[in-house]
């Protein structure tokens, strides 16, 4: 599984990073976590407000901050998939 936080380093992007690896560590999961801060990198996902949240190329997040119990879900559902 390859994950992408996509964001330009603010607090919020940040947070999504913490709470992206704290959900795979809550999970027991091995992936990948890339924080893509390259602006066109960014807009090639089609994301218009940072932050986002990419699983495996799909944009499952994206203008918000989700807790750590909705990103783990997100996580376990692209794992199903």
């Amino acid at each position: 599984m390859h994950i992408k936080v996509l964001g330009t380093g603010c607090k919020n992007c940040k947070n999504l990073e913490r709470a992206t690896r704290t959900a795979l560590s809550e999970l027991g999961m091995d992936a990948t976590v890339e924080k893509v801060e390259d602006y066109q990198a960014i807009m090639g996902f089609g994301v218009m407000s940072t932050p986002a949240l990419v699983i495996d190329e799909k944009v499952v997040v994206s203008g918000r901050v989700p807790k750590v119990a909705e990103v783990r879900d997100l996580i376990t559902a692209a794992a199903v998939t």
